[in-house]
């Protein structure tokens, strides 16, 4: 059963950055699906609470340079 969730991320500028976000986020097992908004200032993700966490998905996006708010 997997779990979603809406991140609210800040550092965000363009897509590229999104794109980054989401090539980092989509690596990690248990990540299902993952999509970024530079204008929202968001992260959705979906994963499986079984192989991840929310607080490890949070740290991948901290340590590629964004502030997880």
């Amino acid at each position: 059963m997997s779990e979603s969730a809406t991140i609210s991320v800040s550092g965000m500028k363009c897509g590229g950055c999104e794109n980054s976000i989401v090539s980092k986020v989509s690596v990690i097992a248990g990540v299902i699906s993952v999509s970024a908004s530079h204008t929202a200032k968001q992260v959705d993700v979906e994963f499986d609470p079984a192989q991840v966490n929310l607080d490890q998905i949070e740290d991948v996006i901290s340590d590629a340079g964004f502030k997880v708010e």
